[in-house]
């Protein structure tokens, strides 16, 4: 039986292949487009992924919409007539956009696939998060938590998973929403809303949380983990172009302007950043302020969601929880679930967002709609497309790159570990491309992370980003527990995920600097021979190298760009920024010095 998930024209848009229950390709359309965030239909993604599977649209029994646009849409209607006529803009543009294609997305499926009305099925969207949780889960039996922007109308969701079944009990409704509180911050502070959250929580740790009584103006706690917004701070319920009002403003100041550049004292002034200002100190001050804030809805949303699993796990007396939803890629409030509730186990799948809907979609089908049994577990994100040794060399050619080939695996792994150890840094293009927003050992960008300097060297020669955005750890999954705090790290899915945020070790913190934020974590990866073999095998290289099973791992991508797919896209990356190395598959090419 084949089965396709679709997600799309919100943001993420994504498409997922099921094949008798197990997945076969999982791909978000802006891969293919380069356009960060794409949310149009996924066409190029759906092709791939048909052309993995080996299959024309003809041969799929069923195609699965990740949510239902009618309720959606009443959701729309609704909200803009109860705060109409403040609303007119959002009616409007609603009136536009979902008279053409969001609304007649069956009749869209039918035209784009050739595939008709009966093959045609819908989930809801919450039901997909946690479809997408629990059912790539290897649970029997979990409970269930979904918490994001909003879906149709649900916010937030519990509930329990059994076997081929999922429950949800209890929902928290727009336009009481975590995820629009966190993006109303994120807005607040400077950066684009459903992008620029991992960086308030990146920013966070160079504040401290001193406004969090003021935060919680802003959302009231309920005995039972519930929650409600006093949407007199909120516009976003109303207004197409901001999320927070001249109230939300009168209480945390002015909103940082996103022109600005991000430092505060203890960040210091990258030298990326150009000549230090005349009033430099004054504007580090001012950033501070604005750090301070990010710590506060940073520590109140870990708070809120701590407090929705205690309350989850004390009435379902499970063990096992499985998360979705976009806020659960806030891998600091992960890291303290699993800590500070009676949660043993966590399930998060790599695309826990919107773009995660197509495979929850298709995993509903197929297991609580058509009552067929499991046997799929994710165990890891690649699931994207490979490219063949004849394409990388055919590419290369083609523009006369100089390249070398080393067939011998060996041979290519020593002298990635010998540039690595000369300082260099390393594009690193092979396989499958990872499924979500987390470079995970397939297209990455890998240095040396016991130099105290690379960070910057990285950021100056690729990133040209903000000083308090962390590089990641990707370390040998049986060698995890000797630097970081996670016991029992290899049996922990968040972590092969890079979604949890941990502590590192005292003791090895001046050993990894490079990868060590500045409260002392870690957003690590652990890295398993049976799923990434060359990765692992390079990890392992390095180690003997070094003594240090680990490499700072960053996405393969310039700034405001979608991680690269294919040979052109890498070396277009490769040549524009100040990478040293670039390995795509077994072709490497090095710059003239």
């Amino acid at each position: 039986m084949n089965i396709l998930g679709i997600s799309c024209y919100f943001h993420d848009a994504s498409a997922a292949l099921l094949k008798d229950g197990e997945l076969i390709a999982a791909a978000e359309e802006e891969r293919f487009t380069r356009k960060k965030h794409d949310y149009e239909f996924p066409q190029n993604a759906i092709d791939f992924c048909l052309g993995v599977g080996g299959l024309k649209a003809a041969d799929l029994d069923y195609v699965v919409f990740f949510e239902k646009p009618f309720i959606k849409f009443e959701r729309l209607l609704l909200s803009s007539m109860q705060t109409f006529p403040r609303s007119h803009k959002v009616f409007r543009e609603a009136m536009i956009t979902w008279l053409g294609d969001k609304l007649w997305i069956k009749t869209l499926i039918q035209k784009r696939l050739g595939v008709p009305a009966t093959k045609i099925l819908f989930s809801e969207h919450h039901l997909s998060h946690a479809a997408s949780a629990f059912f790539c889960s290897g649970f029997d039996e979990a409970a269930i938590m979904t918490v994001d922007g909003v879906g149709e109308w649900t916010t937030a969701s519990i509930g329990i998973g059994r076997g081929t079944e999922i429950k949800l009990s209890k929902e928290i409704r727009f336009p009481h929403s975590l995820g629009l509180l966190y993006s109303a911050f994120t807005a607040f502070l400077g950066f684009e809303v459903n992008e620029g959250e991992y960086k308030v929580m990146g920013m966070a740790p160079f504040g401290t949380p001193k406004y969090m009584d003021k935060v919680y103006k802003l959302v009231r706690i309920a005995k039972d983990a519930s929650f409600e917004l006093d949407m007199d701070y909120f516009s976003f319920h109303y207004s197409p172009d901001q999320t927070f009002n001249q109230k939300f403003v009168d209480l945390f100041g002015s909103p940082r302007d996103p022109k600005a550049l991000f430092f505060t004292p203890d960040t210091g002034y990258p030298s990326y950043f150009g000549d230090k200002p005349g009033n430099y100190e004054q504007l580090g001050k001012e950033n501070q302020h604005y750090a301070d804030i990010a710590a506060s809805i940073q520590t109140v949303t870990e708070e809120i969601l701590v407090n929705m699993a205690r309350q989850v796990q004390k009435e379902t007396g499970l063990k096992r929880l499985c998360m979705a939803g976009g806020v659960a890629l806030n891998s600091v409030a992960n890291g303290r679930i699993l800590n500070e509730t009676g949660f043993e186990e966590i399930y998060i799948q790599p695309s826990a967002g919107d773009g995660g809907g197509s495979v929850g979609a298709a995993l509903y089908a197929y297991h609580t709609v058509l009552g067929k049994p499991r046997k799929f577990v994710m165990e890891h994100a690649y699931w994207g497309q490979e490219n063949s040794p004849c394409v990388i060399e055919g590419f290369l050619k083609e523009n006369g790159i100089a390249y070398e080939r080393l067939e011998r695996e060996e041979k290519l792994i020593e002298r990635v570990v010998d540039n690595l150890q000369n300082g260099k840094v390393i594009g690193w293009s092979q396989g499958r491309f990872e499924w979500g927003p987390r470079a995970l050992g397939s297209r990455s960008i890998l240095a040396d992370p016991r130099r105290t300097d690379m960070k910057d060297i990285v950021n100056v020669k690729i990133k040209f980003r903000e000083p308090f955005r962390p590089f990641a750890p990707s370390v040998l999954a049986e060698r995890t527990e000797e630097y970081f705090d996670l016991p029992n790290a290899a049996k922990h899915y968040p972590a092969r995920f890079m979604l949890y945020v941990v502590d590192v070790k005292p003791e090895k913190r001046e050993i990894i600097p490079a990868i060590t934020h500045v409260d002392g974590t870690g957003r690590l990866q652990t890295v398993r021979k049976e799923y990434n073999p060359r990765y692992y095998r390079l990890i392992e290289t390095f180690g003997q190298a070094t003594g240090v099973p680990i490499v700072l791992n960053t996405s393969f991508n310039l700034k405001g760009e979608p991680i690269v797919n294919t040979p052109a896209e890498a070396f277009n990356t490769f040549s524009k920024s100040g990478m040293d190395v670039l390995v795509l598959g077994d072709y490497v090419v090095e710059k003239a010095h």
